[in-house]
Protein backbone atom coordinates (compact mmCIF):
# COMPACT_ATOMS: atom_id res chain seq x y z
CA UNK A 1 0.00 0.00 0.00
CA UNK A 2 1.76 3.25 -0.85
CA UNK A 3 -0.11 6.11 1.38
CA UNK A 4 1.79 9.14 2.64
CA UNK A 5 3.25 8.85 6.04
CA UNK A 6 3.79 12.25 8.31
CA UNK A 7 4.43 11.32 12.16
CA UNK A 8 7.53 12.27 13.10
CA UNK A 9 8.19 11.23 9.84
CA UNK A 10 7.64 12.13 5.79
CA UNK A 11 9.22 12.96 3.35
CA UNK A 12 11.65 11.54 5.56
CA UNK A 13 8.74 9.66 7.53
CA UNK A 14 9.38 12.02 10.50
CA UNK A 15 7.80 15.24 8.33
CA UNK A 16 3.97 12.08 8.14
CA UNK A 17 4.27 12.53 11.65
CA UNK A 18 3.88 14.80 14.50
CA UNK A 19 3.10 13.98 17.65
CA UNK A 20 3.39 17.30 19.31
CA UNK A 21 1.34 20.57 18.83
CA UNK A 22 3.91 22.58 18.91
CA UNK A 23 5.14 24.36 15.60
CA UNK A 24 6.25 22.39 12.96
CA UNK A 25 9.95 22.42 12.69
CA UNK A 26 10.71 24.00 9.28
CA UNK A 27 13.72 23.22 6.95
CA UNK A 28 16.40 24.93 5.12
CA UNK A 29 17.73 24.10 1.92
CA UNK A 30 21.21 25.17 0.75
CA UNK A 31 21.49 25.67 -3.17
CA UNK A 32 24.84 25.81 -4.97
CA UNK A 33 26.16 28.51 -5.55
CA UNK A 34 27.10 30.22 -8.99
CA UNK A 35 30.40 29.25 -11.09
CA UNK A 36 32.32 32.11 -12.36
CA UNK A 37 34.26 29.66 -14.65
CA UNK A 38 33.48 30.79 -18.47
CA UNK A 39 31.39 28.17 -20.30
CA UNK A 40 33.85 26.30 -23.26
CA UNK A 41 30.96 26.80 -25.44
CA UNK A 42 30.64 30.39 -25.72
CA UNK A 43 32.03 32.87 -28.61
CA UNK A 44 35.34 33.64 -27.17
CA UNK A 45 34.60 37.63 -27.08
CA UNK A 46 31.74 36.95 -24.69
CA UNK A 47 33.38 38.55 -22.36
CA UNK A 48 35.62 41.13 -23.97
CA UNK A 49 35.04 44.72 -24.29
CA UNK A 50 34.33 44.19 -27.84
CA UNK A 51 31.88 46.65 -29.14
CA UNK A 52 29.41 45.06 -30.76
CA UNK A 53 28.00 42.70 -28.41
CA UNK A 54 29.47 44.00 -24.74
CA UNK A 55 27.53 46.41 -22.32
CA UNK A 56 30.38 48.90 -23.12
CA UNK A 57 28.66 48.78 -26.50
CA UNK A 58 25.21 48.96 -25.18
CA UNK A 59 26.17 52.12 -22.97
CA UNK A 60 27.78 53.64 -26.14
CA UNK A 61 25.43 53.72 -28.69
CA UNK A 62 22.61 54.83 -25.69
CA UNK A 63 24.84 57.84 -25.11
CA UNK A 64 25.33 57.73 -28.73
CA UNK A 65 21.75 58.60 -28.92
CA UNK A 66 21.70 61.80 -26.84
CA UNK A 67 19.74 59.44 -23.86
CA UNK A 68 19.60 62.10 -21.26
CA UNK A 69 20.53 61.00 -17.54
CA UNK A 70 16.99 60.29 -16.12
CA UNK A 71 16.41 57.92 -19.23
CA UNK A 72 19.68 56.11 -17.97
CA UNK A 73 18.85 55.82 -14.43
CA UNK A 74 15.65 53.94 -15.29
CA UNK A 75 17.29 51.62 -17.27
CA UNK A 76 19.81 51.00 -14.71
CA UNK A 77 16.90 50.33 -12.37
CA UNK A 78 15.30 48.07 -14.49
CA UNK A 79 18.42 45.84 -14.89
CA UNK A 80 19.10 46.01 -11.62
CA UNK A 81 16.13 44.50 -10.67
CA UNK A 82 15.86 41.76 -13.22
CA UNK A 83 19.37 40.85 -12.04
CA UNK A 84 18.42 40.62 -8.37
CA UNK A 85 15.14 38.24 -9.50
CA UNK A 86 17.61 35.84 -11.36
CA UNK A 87 20.09 35.77 -8.73
CA UNK A 88 17.16 35.36 -6.23
CA UNK A 89 15.41 32.33 -8.24
CA UNK A 90 19.22 30.66 -8.68
CA UNK A 91 19.62 30.39 -4.68
CA UNK A 92 16.00 29.10 -3.95
CA UNK A 93 15.32 27.02 -6.85
CA UNK A 94 15.78 23.12 -5.84
CA UNK A 95 19.48 22.26 -6.95
CA UNK A 96 17.82 19.16 -9.60
CA UNK A 97 16.31 21.80 -11.46
CA UNK A 98 19.65 23.90 -11.80
CA UNK A 99 21.84 20.60 -12.67
CA UNK A 100 23.47 20.06 -9.10
CA UNK A 101 24.47 17.38 -7.74
CA UNK A 102 22.53 14.33 -5.77
CA UNK A 103 23.51 15.27 -2.24
CA UNK A 104 21.72 11.87 -0.91
CA UNK A 105 23.95 8.64 -0.08
CA UNK A 106 22.31 6.75 -3.18
CA UNK A 107 22.85 9.32 -6.03
CA UNK A 108 20.37 8.76 -8.95
CA UNK A 109 18.20 6.38 -6.53
CA UNK A 110 19.45 2.93 -4.74
CA UNK A 111 19.04 -0.02 -6.91
CA UNK A 112 19.16 -4.30 -5.91
CA UNK A 113 22.22 -5.60 -6.21
CA UNK A 114 21.07 -8.82 -5.90
CA UNK A 115 17.30 -10.38 -5.48
CA UNK A 116 16.96 -10.50 -1.56
CA UNK A 117 17.78 -6.58 -1.24
CA UNK A 118 15.08 -6.12 -5.05
CA UNK A 119 11.53 -5.72 -5.19
CA UNK A 120 9.00 -6.29 -8.19
CA UNK A 121 7.59 -2.10 -7.66
CA UNK A 122 10.14 -0.67 -8.86
CA UNK A 123 13.64 -0.59 -10.03
CA UNK A 124 15.10 2.00 -8.47
CA UNK A 125 14.23 4.15 -4.54
CA UNK A 126 12.52 7.19 -5.51
CA UNK A 127 14.86 9.25 -2.75
CA UNK A 128 18.35 9.33 -3.02
CA UNK A 129 18.33 9.71 0.65
CA UNK A 130 16.29 5.85 1.55
CA UNK A 131 17.68 2.38 0.17
CA UNK A 132 15.45 0.28 -2.41
CA UNK A 133 14.39 -1.79 1.30
CA UNK A 134 14.04 -1.10 4.60
CA UNK A 135 13.29 -3.89 7.12
CA UNK A 136 12.33 -2.99 11.10
CA UNK A 137 12.47 -5.09 13.73
CA UNK A 138 9.57 -4.56 16.77
CA UNK A 139 9.15 -6.82 19.86
CA UNK A 140 5.87 -6.34 21.68
CA UNK A 141 6.87 -7.28 24.85
CA UNK A 142 3.14 -8.05 26.25
CA UNK A 143 2.14 -9.35 29.44
CA UNK A 144 0.83 -12.55 28.71
CA UNK A 145 4.18 -13.17 25.95
CA UNK A 146 6.15 -11.61 24.13
CA UNK A 147 5.51 -11.29 20.35
CA UNK A 148 8.04 -10.08 17.08
CA UNK A 149 7.13 -8.00 13.92
CA UNK A 150 9.73 -8.22 11.05
CA UNK A 151 8.32 -5.28 8.76
CA UNK A 152 9.77 -5.29 5.05
CA UNK A 153 9.39 -2.30 3.41
CA UNK A 154 9.90 -0.87 -0.38
CA UNK A 155 10.91 2.86 -0.93
CA UNK A 156 9.30 3.58 -4.40
CA UNK A 157 7.61 6.40 -3.72
CA UNK A 158 7.56 8.81 -1.77
CA UNK A 159 5.94 6.83 1.33
CA UNK A 160 7.50 3.39 2.43
CA UNK A 161 4.90 0.48 1.14
CA UNK A 162 4.77 -2.14 3.40
CA UNK A 163 5.44 -5.27 1.55
CA UNK A 164 5.33 -8.10 3.86
CA UNK A 165 5.58 -8.70 7.61
CA UNK A 166 6.89 -12.20 9.61
CA UNK A 167 4.76 -12.68 12.57
CA UNK A 168 6.31 -14.94 15.21
CA UNK A 169 5.17 -16.00 19.60
CA UNK A 170 7.07 -16.93 22.26
CA UNK A 171 6.11 -20.59 23.41
CA UNK A 172 3.18 -20.61 26.16
CA UNK A 173 4.45 -21.96 29.89
CA UNK A 174 3.10 -22.57 33.14
CA UNK A 175 2.68 -18.77 34.39
CA UNK A 176 3.21 -17.11 31.13
CA UNK A 177 5.94 -16.36 29.02
CA UNK A 178 5.80 -12.20 28.72
CA UNK A 179 9.24 -10.72 30.07
CA UNK A 180 7.19 -9.73 33.69
CA UNK A 181 6.93 -13.65 34.35
CA UNK A 182 10.54 -13.63 35.25
CA UNK A 183 10.45 -10.93 38.13
CA UNK A 184 13.70 -11.22 39.41
CA UNK A 185 15.29 -13.46 36.77
CA UNK A 186 16.31 -10.47 34.44
CA UNK A 187 18.68 -12.33 32.29
CA UNK A 188 16.02 -15.27 31.94
CA UNK A 189 14.02 -12.93 30.50
CA UNK A 190 16.25 -11.60 28.18
CA UNK A 191 17.28 -14.53 26.63
CA UNK A 192 13.75 -15.47 26.72
CA UNK A 193 13.83 -13.75 23.13
CA UNK A 194 16.47 -15.73 21.58
CA UNK A 195 13.80 -17.86 19.64
CA UNK A 196 12.22 -14.49 18.55
CA UNK A 197 15.86 -12.81 17.17
CA UNK A 198 16.35 -15.73 15.22
CA UNK A 199 13.64 -15.84 13.24
CA UNK A 200 15.10 -11.99 12.77
CA UNK A 201 18.30 -13.25 11.47
CA UNK A 202 16.89 -15.77 9.05
CA UNK A 203 14.73 -13.65 7.29
CA UNK A 204 16.24 -10.21 7.19
CA UNK A 205 18.77 -10.64 4.50
CA UNK A 206 22.76 -10.66 5.83
CA UNK A 207 23.37 -7.16 3.64
CA UNK A 208 20.63 -5.12 5.60
CA UNK A 209 21.18 -6.87 9.28
CA UNK A 210 23.28 -3.71 9.88
CA UNK A 211 21.20 -1.27 9.03
CA UNK A 212 17.95 -3.14 10.38
CA UNK A 213 16.93 -1.51 13.62
CA UNK A 214 15.05 -3.46 16.54
CA UNK A 215 13.16 -2.04 19.22
CA UNK A 216 11.21 -3.67 22.77
CA UNK A 217 8.08 -2.10 24.16
CA UNK A 218 6.81 -3.63 27.07
CA UNK A 219 3.00 -3.17 28.06
CA UNK A 220 0.46 -3.48 30.75
CA UNK A 221 3.00 -6.67 31.83
CA UNK A 222 6.22 -5.16 32.71
CA UNK A 223 3.68 -1.46 34.33
CA UNK A 224 2.95 -3.72 36.65
CA UNK A 225 6.26 -5.10 38.22
CA UNK A 226 7.76 -1.99 39.65
CA UNK A 227 10.32 -0.24 38.56
CA UNK A 228 13.07 -1.82 39.47
CA UNK A 229 12.29 -5.33 38.41
CA UNK A 230 11.28 -4.16 35.33
CA UNK A 231 14.19 -1.96 34.71
CA UNK A 232 16.55 -4.70 35.50
CA UNK A 233 14.88 -6.45 33.10
CA UNK A 234 14.95 -3.65 30.28
CA UNK A 235 18.90 -3.25 30.83
CA UNK A 236 19.02 -7.03 30.53
CA UNK A 237 17.58 -7.57 27.38
CA UNK A 238 19.38 -4.30 25.62
CA UNK A 239 22.35 -5.60 26.54
CA UNK A 240 21.39 -9.28 25.41
CA UNK A 241 20.38 -7.37 21.78
CA UNK A 242 23.25 -4.80 21.33
CA UNK A 243 25.98 -8.23 22.44
CA UNK A 244 24.59 -11.20 20.66
CA UNK A 245 22.96 -9.31 17.45
CA UNK A 246 24.00 -7.60 14.78
CA UNK A 247 21.11 -5.55 14.38
CA UNK A 248 21.45 -1.91 15.61
CA UNK A 249 19.36 -1.17 18.84
CA UNK A 250 17.52 2.14 18.67
CA UNK A 251 18.67 4.67 21.29
CA UNK A 252 17.97 4.75 25.23
CA UNK A 253 16.43 8.31 24.80
CA UNK A 254 14.66 7.29 21.96
CA UNK A 255 13.00 4.46 23.59
CA UNK A 256 14.78 1.82 22.22
CA UNK A 257 13.50 -0.79 25.26
CA UNK A 258 11.35 0.33 27.31
CA UNK A 259 7.76 0.72 29.02
CA UNK A 260 5.36 2.33 26.92
CA UNK A 261 3.04 4.78 27.84
CA UNK A 262 0.10 3.34 27.46
CA UNK A 263 -1.59 6.15 25.50
CA UNK A 264 0.96 5.42 22.56
CA UNK A 265 -0.08 2.07 22.44
CA UNK A 266 -3.77 3.22 21.81
CA UNK A 267 -2.75 5.78 19.61
CA UNK A 268 0.16 3.33 17.78
CA UNK A 269 -2.87 0.77 17.06
CA UNK A 270 -4.93 3.68 15.42
CA UNK A 271 -2.25 4.51 13.12
CA UNK A 272 -1.57 1.06 12.11
CA UNK A 273 -5.20 0.16 11.58
CA UNK A 274 -5.92 3.37 9.42
CA UNK A 275 -2.74 3.12 7.60
CA UNK A 276 -3.73 -0.08 6.33
CA UNK A 277 -7.45 0.82 5.45
CA UNK A 278 -5.70 3.51 3.63
CA UNK A 279 -7.63 5.82 5.54
CA UNK A 280 -4.83 7.70 6.27
CA UNK A 281 -1.68 9.04 4.64
CA UNK A 282 -3.34 9.52 1.13
CA UNK A 283 -4.44 12.17 -0.73
CA UNK A 284 -8.08 11.44 0.30
CA UNK A 285 -9.94 13.09 3.28
CA UNK A 286 -11.77 9.89 4.09
CA UNK A 287 -13.51 9.50 7.64
CA UNK A 288 -11.06 7.35 9.69
CA UNK A 289 -11.81 4.36 12.14
CA UNK A 290 -11.89 3.60 16.05
CA UNK A 291 -9.54 1.32 17.68
CA UNK A 292 -10.23 -0.65 20.56
CA UNK A 293 -7.54 -3.01 21.81
CA UNK A 294 -8.37 -5.61 24.74
CA UNK A 295 -5.18 -6.40 25.54
CA UNK A 296 -3.69 -9.07 28.74
CA UNK A 297 -3.08 -6.40 31.22
CA UNK A 298 -5.16 -3.36 29.86
CA UNK A 299 -7.58 -2.12 27.20
CA UNK A 300 -7.15 1.10 25.00
CA UNK A 301 -9.69 3.00 22.86
CA UNK A 302 -8.82 5.83 20.33
CA UNK A 303 -11.06 7.76 18.18
CA UNK A 304 -11.24 11.01 15.88
CA UNK A 305 -14.52 12.78 17.15
CA UNK A 306 -17.08 15.01 15.31
CA UNK A 307 -18.47 17.91 17.37
CA UNK A 308 -21.38 19.73 16.16
CA UNK A 309 -21.60 23.31 17.28
CA UNK A 310 -24.90 23.47 19.46
CA UNK A 311 -27.51 25.96 19.40
CA UNK A 312 -28.52 24.74 22.76
CA UNK A 313 -25.06 24.31 24.00
CA UNK A 314 -26.00 21.12 24.61
CA UNK A 315 -22.36 19.73 22.86
CA UNK A 316 -19.12 21.47 22.89
CA UNK A 317 -17.74 22.62 20.21
CA UNK A 318 -14.36 20.58 20.47
CA UNK A 319 -12.31 18.39 22.38
CA UNK A 320 -11.74 19.29 25.81
CA UNK A 321 -8.24 19.44 26.48
CA UNK A 322 -6.36 16.94 28.55
CA UNK A 323 -4.62 13.69 28.75
CA UNK A 324 -7.25 12.17 26.92
CA UNK A 325 -6.19 14.90 23.79
CA UNK A 326 -3.74 13.57 21.12
CA UNK A 327 -2.72 15.56 18.56
CA UNK A 328 -1.25 13.95 15.35
CA UNK A 329 -0.30 15.15 12.09
CA UNK A 330 0.19 12.38 9.41
CA UNK A 331 0.36 11.97 5.85
CA UNK A 332 -0.75 16.25 5.51
CA UNK A 333 -3.77 16.00 7.63
CA UNK A 334 -4.31 17.11 11.14
CA UNK A 335 -5.94 14.69 13.68
CA UNK A 336 -7.45 15.94 16.86
CA UNK A 337 -7.71 12.35 18.82
CA UNK A 338 -9.69 11.34 22.17
CA UNK A 339 -7.62 8.05 23.67
CA UNK A 340 -7.20 6.68 27.38
CA UNK A 341 -5.98 3.81 28.26
CA UNK A 342 -7.23 1.82 30.89
CA UNK A 343 -4.96 -0.13 33.28
CA UNK A 344 -5.92 -3.42 34.99
CA UNK A 345 -8.76 -3.86 32.60
CA UNK A 346 -7.36 -6.17 29.82
CA UNK A 347 -9.02 -9.10 30.19
CA UNK A 348 -6.70 -11.37 32.40
CA UNK A 349 -7.45 -8.21 34.66
CA UNK A 350 -10.79 -8.26 34.47
CA UNK A 351 -11.03 -11.99 35.29
CA UNK A 352 -9.47 -11.47 38.39
CA UNK A 353 -11.51 -8.45 39.00
CA UNK A 354 -14.91 -10.35 39.06
CA UNK A 355 -13.10 -13.21 40.74
CA UNK A 356 -12.55 -11.31 43.60
CA UNK A 357 -15.86 -9.41 43.60
CA UNK A 358 -17.30 -12.86 44.02
CA UNK A 359 -14.72 -14.06 47.23
CA UNK A 360 -15.71 -10.81 48.68
CA UNK A 361 -19.23 -11.51 48.48
CA UNK A 362 -19.01 -15.04 49.87
CA UNK A 363 -16.83 -13.59 52.75
CA UNK A 364 -19.07 -11.37 53.67
CA UNK A 365 -21.75 -13.50 53.32
CA UNK A 366 -20.34 -16.11 55.95
CA UNK A 367 -19.12 -13.20 57.89
CA UNK A 368 -22.93 -11.97 58.38
CA UNK A 369 -23.71 -15.78 59.26
CA UNK A 370 -21.02 -16.01 62.02
CA UNK A 371 -18.54 -18.24 60.44
CA UNK A 372 -15.07 -17.04 60.74
CA UNK A 373 -13.53 -19.94 59.74
CA UNK A 374 -11.88 -19.85 56.31
CA UNK A 375 -13.19 -23.68 55.60
CA UNK A 376 -15.47 -22.52 53.19
CA UNK A 377 -12.19 -21.84 50.44
CA UNK A 378 -11.91 -25.36 50.58
CA UNK A 379 -14.92 -25.85 48.83
CA UNK A 380 -16.39 -24.90 45.07
CA UNK A 381 -17.51 -21.31 45.17
CA UNK A 382 -20.36 -20.65 42.85
CA UNK A 383 -19.82 -18.26 40.17
CA UNK A 384 -22.53 -17.34 37.55
CA UNK A 385 -19.91 -16.46 35.09
CA UNK A 386 -18.84 -20.44 34.57
CA UNK A 387 -21.07 -22.48 32.70
CA UNK A 388 -23.27 -24.89 34.09
CA UNK A 389 -21.31 -28.30 34.17
CA UNK A 390 -18.20 -26.52 34.30
CA UNK A 391 -15.44 -26.08 37.00
CA UNK A 392 -11.72 -23.70 37.40
CA UNK A 393 -9.53 -23.33 39.80
CA UNK A 394 -8.56 -20.07 40.29
CA UNK A 395 -5.79 -18.14 41.70
CA UNK A 396 -7.47 -15.05 42.97
CA UNK A 397 -5.36 -11.72 43.86
CA UNK A 398 -6.94 -9.86 46.85
CA UNK A 399 -4.22 -6.68 47.78
CA UNK A 400 -2.23 -6.91 51.07
CA UNK A 401 -4.59 -5.57 53.07
CA UNK A 402 -7.77 -8.19 52.37
CA UNK A 403 -8.64 -10.35 55.59
CA UNK A 404 -7.66 -13.51 53.54
CA UNK A 405 -4.73 -12.47 52.50
CA UNK A 406 -3.39 -11.47 49.39
CA UNK A 407 -4.52 -14.05 47.26
CA UNK A 408 -6.51 -17.52 47.71
CA UNK A 409 -6.88 -20.36 45.40
CA UNK A 410 -10.18 -21.64 45.29
CA UNK A 411 -12.56 -23.67 42.73
CA UNK A 412 -15.01 -21.90 41.04
CA UNK A 413 -17.67 -24.39 39.95
CA UNK A 414 -20.68 -22.67 37.78
CA UNK A 415 -24.56 -22.90 38.12
CA UNK A 416 -26.93 -25.12 37.57
CA UNK A 417 -28.58 -23.11 34.65
CA UNK A 418 -27.15 -20.37 32.79
CA UNK A 419 -27.27 -17.22 34.37
CA UNK A 420 -25.04 -14.48 31.86
CA UNK A 421 -27.44 -11.54 33.17
CA UNK A 422 -25.72 -12.05 36.64
CA UNK A 423 -22.78 -12.71 35.23
CA UNK A 424 -22.59 -9.36 33.06
CA UNK A 425 -24.17 -7.39 36.52
CA UNK A 426 -20.63 -8.62 38.22
CA UNK A 427 -18.99 -7.24 34.84
CA UNK A 428 -20.49 -3.84 35.07
CA UNK A 429 -19.31 -4.14 38.76
CA UNK A 430 -16.09 -4.30 38.28
CA UNK A 431 -16.17 -0.89 35.75
CA UNK A 432 -16.86 0.75 38.29
CA UNK A 433 -19.61 3.69 36.55
CA UNK A 434 -20.51 5.18 39.68
CA UNK A 435 -17.13 6.69 39.89
CA UNK A 436 -16.59 10.37 40.64
CA UNK A 437 -16.94 12.33 37.14
CA UNK A 438 -14.37 15.09 37.21
CA UNK A 439 -15.39 16.31 33.31
CA UNK A 440 -18.64 15.00 31.78
CA UNK A 441 -19.36 13.01 30.44
CA UNK A 442 -17.36 9.75 31.41
CA UNK A 443 -17.13 6.48 30.51
CA UNK A 444 -16.33 4.20 33.79
CA UNK A 445 -13.85 5.12 36.17
CA UNK A 446 -14.81 8.24 36.39
CA UNK A 447 -12.75 8.71 33.26
CA UNK A 448 -13.71 11.18 30.68
CA UNK A 449 -14.69 10.22 27.03
CA UNK A 450 -17.15 12.18 24.55
CA UNK A 451 -20.37 10.29 23.83
CA UNK A 452 -19.76 7.58 20.87
CA UNK A 453 -23.39 7.92 20.19
CA UNK A 454 -23.21 11.22 19.24
CA UNK A 455 -19.75 12.40 18.34
CA UNK A 456 -18.35 8.79 16.49
CA UNK A 457 -21.93 7.63 15.18
CA UNK A 458 -21.25 6.12 11.56
CA UNK A 459 -17.76 5.45 11.36
CA UNK A 460 -15.92 2.30 12.07
CA UNK A 461 -15.43 0.54 14.72
CA UNK A 462 -12.53 -1.95 14.92
CA UNK A 463 -12.01 -4.56 17.77
CA UNK A 464 -8.60 -6.23 18.34
CA UNK A 465 -6.83 -8.55 20.27
CA UNK A 466 -8.88 -10.38 22.68
CA UNK A 467 -11.87 -9.07 21.62
CA UNK A 468 -11.38 -11.47 18.31
CA UNK A 469 -9.53 -14.31 19.59
CA UNK A 470 -12.78 -14.97 21.77
CA UNK A 471 -15.58 -14.35 19.35
CA UNK A 472 -13.99 -15.46 15.79
CA UNK A 473 -13.74 -18.87 16.93
CA UNK A 474 -17.26 -18.80 17.77
CA UNK A 475 -18.19 -18.04 14.31
CA UNK A 476 -18.84 -14.49 14.46
CA UNK A 477 -17.92 -12.55 11.56
CA UNK A 478 -16.15 -9.63 10.38
CA UNK A 479 -19.04 -7.45 11.25
CA UNK A 480 -21.89 -7.74 13.81
CA UNK A 481 -23.94 -5.54 16.27
CA UNK A 482 -23.75 -5.57 20.31
CA UNK A 483 -26.95 -7.27 20.31
CA UNK A 484 -25.75 -10.03 18.68
CA UNK A 485 -22.83 -9.81 21.11
CA UNK A 486 -25.35 -10.32 23.17
CA UNK A 487 -27.39 -13.11 21.72
CA UNK A 488 -24.22 -15.09 21.62
CA UNK A 489 -22.77 -14.42 24.85
CA UNK A 490 -26.37 -15.64 26.67
CA UNK A 491 -26.07 -19.21 24.27
CA UNK A 492 -22.51 -19.50 25.71
CA UNK A 493 -23.29 -19.20 29.29
CA UNK A 494 -26.20 -21.59 29.36
CA UNK A 495 -23.73 -24.10 28.77
CA UNK A 496 -23.96 -27.51 26.15
CA UNK A 497 -27.57 -27.99 26.37
CA UNK A 498 -27.50 -24.28 24.17
CA UNK A 499 -24.34 -25.27 22.09
CA UNK A 500 -25.97 -27.17 19.35
CA UNK A 501 -25.09 -24.30 17.42
CA UNK A 502 -21.69 -24.73 17.72
CA UNK A 503 -21.54 -28.32 16.04
CA UNK A 504 -21.11 -26.86 12.36
CA UNK A 505 -18.28 -24.58 13.36
CA UNK A 506 -14.78 -26.33 12.96
CA UNK A 507 -13.30 -25.87 16.65
CA UNK A 508 -16.06 -24.41 18.29
CA UNK A 509 -16.96 -27.51 20.66
CA UNK A 510 -13.02 -27.42 21.90
CA UNK A 511 -12.95 -23.75 22.31
CA UNK A 512 -15.82 -24.03 24.60
CA UNK A 513 -15.16 -27.08 26.38
CA UNK A 514 -11.57 -26.01 27.26
CA UNK A 515 -12.21 -22.53 28.30
CA UNK A 516 -14.57 -22.38 31.26
CA UNK A 517 -14.70 -18.57 32.06
CA UNK A 518 -15.89 -18.14 27.85
CA UNK A 519 -18.96 -17.03 29.73
CA UNK A 520 -17.16 -14.38 31.62
CA UNK A 521 -14.68 -13.11 29.28
CA UNK A 522 -18.11 -12.42 26.33
CA UNK A 523 -19.74 -10.96 29.60
CA UNK A 524 -16.91 -8.52 30.11
CA UNK A 525 -16.47 -7.48 26.72
CA UNK A 526 -20.20 -6.91 26.33
CA UNK A 527 -20.35 -4.62 29.40
CA UNK A 528 -16.98 -2.66 28.45
CA UNK A 529 -18.57 -2.02 24.94
CA UNK A 530 -22.25 -1.21 25.86
CA UNK A 531 -21.82 -0.44 29.88
CA UNK A 532 -18.51 1.13 29.94
CA UNK A 533 -17.76 2.90 26.44
CA UNK A 534 -21.79 3.60 26.31
CA UNK A 535 -22.02 2.27 22.92
CA UNK A 536 -25.71 2.13 21.90
CA UNK A 537 -26.41 -2.09 21.59
CA UNK A 538 -27.57 -2.03 17.72
CA UNK A 539 -24.11 -0.47 17.12
CA UNK A 540 -22.11 -2.87 14.50
CA UNK A 541 -18.56 -3.03 15.31
CA UNK A 542 -15.97 -5.05 13.09
CA UNK A 543 -13.30 -8.02 14.30
CA UNK A 544 -9.97 -8.23 12.94
CA UNK A 545 -6.04 -10.02 13.09
CA UNK A 546 -5.27 -9.10 9.99
CA UNK A 547 -6.17 -6.55 7.32
CA UNK A 548 -4.72 -7.21 3.94
CA UNK A 549 -2.27 -10.23 5.57
CA UNK A 550 -0.67 -7.64 8.09
CA UNK A 551 -0.77 -8.35 11.60
CA UNK A 552 -2.83 -5.37 13.73
CA UNK A 553 -2.06 -3.66 16.79
CA UNK A 554 0.57 -1.34 17.50
CA UNK A 555 3.62 -2.81 16.29
CA UNK A 556 3.22 -0.92 12.94
CA UNK A 557 2.42 1.96 13.60
CA UNK A 558 5.46 2.09 15.88
CA UNK A 559 8.01 0.65 13.92
CA UNK A 560 6.97 3.24 10.53
CA UNK A 561 9.46 6.32 12.46
CA UNK A 562 12.15 3.53 12.58
CA UNK A 563 12.46 3.81 9.09
CA UNK A 564 14.43 7.44 9.67
CA UNK A 565 17.59 7.22 11.35
CA UNK A 566 16.59 9.96 13.32
CA UNK A 567 14.45 7.85 14.98
CA UNK A 568 17.84 7.08 17.39
CA UNK A 569 20.07 4.47 15.22
CA UNK A 570 22.92 4.45 13.38
CA UNK A 571 24.15 1.49 10.84
CA UNK A 572 26.31 -1.01 13.04
CA UNK A 573 30.04 -1.29 11.23
CA UNK A 574 30.84 -4.31 10.56
CA UNK A 575 33.53 -6.81 12.39
CA UNK A 576 36.56 -6.89 10.28
CA UNK A 577 38.60 -10.43 11.16
CA UNK A 578 42.22 -11.19 10.16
Amino acid sequence: MSSGVDVRRRPGIWSYFSFTSGPRRRTSVSLPRSNNARDPFEKPDRHSGHKSSGSASFMNDIKASGMNQGQRTRYLKAGGLIAFICLVFFFIAPRERLGGADQGPFPGGDVASDPSVGTTSCTKSFSSQKPLIQYAIMIDAGSTGSRIHVYRFNNCGPTPELESEVFKQTEKREGGSGLSSYKEDAEGAAKSLDPLMDEAMEKVPDKLKVCTPVAVKATAGLRKLGPELSDNILKAVRHRLETKYPFPVVSEANGGVEVMDGKDEGVYAWITANYLLGKIGGPDKTPTAAVLDLGGGSTQIVFQPTFKESADGGMPAKLADGDHKYELSFGGRDFTLYQHSYLGYGLMEARNNLHAVIINATYEDNKTAGIASKAWLSQDVLNPCIAPGMRKEVEVHLGDSHPLGKSVTVNMTGPHKGSPVQCRALAEKTLEKDARCELNPCAFKGVHQPSIEKTFSREDVYLFSYFYDRTQPLGMPESFTLNELKDLTSRVCHGEEMWDVFHSIEGALDELRDRPEHCLDLNYMLALLHTGYEMPIDREVKIAKKIKGNELGWCLGASLPLLNKESGWQCRIKEVTM
